[in-house]
């Protein structure tokens, strides 16, 4: 992300879930590295396709729970400041997310 782009809200990021987000994130690095493992160590393919399955499974999760928190805080003070680029950039990232 570029830092103009950072720097052109108007109001804090509340991220209620960030204790919650960062744990979800080691875990998954964790789970990865051990994917990279399996995969220096020539494991079978249908293993490691079923744990890269679980790693997207946690990455979506994740991403639902960055989201839920944008919508209950971002999108209100938006909404309260007539700010309807916060939407659209919103649309933006879900759509990009989704792919």
């Amino acid at each position: 992300m570029e830092t103009s782009k950072v720097l052109e809200h108007t109001h804090a990021h509340s991220h209620p879930n960030k204790k919650n987000v960062i744990n979800r994130l080691s875990r998954m690095i964790g789970h990865l590295e051990g994917i990279k493992r399996m995969v220096d160590d020539e494991v079978d393919c249908s293993e490691i396709l079923i744990q890269l399955s679980a790693v997207r499974s946690a990455i979506n999760s994740t991403g639902k729970v960055i989201l839920s928190d944008h919508i209950n805080h971002c999108l209100i003070h938006a909404y309260e400041e007539d700010d309807t680029q916060v939407i659209e950039k919103l649309n933006d990232a879900i759509d990009k997310f989704l792919k």
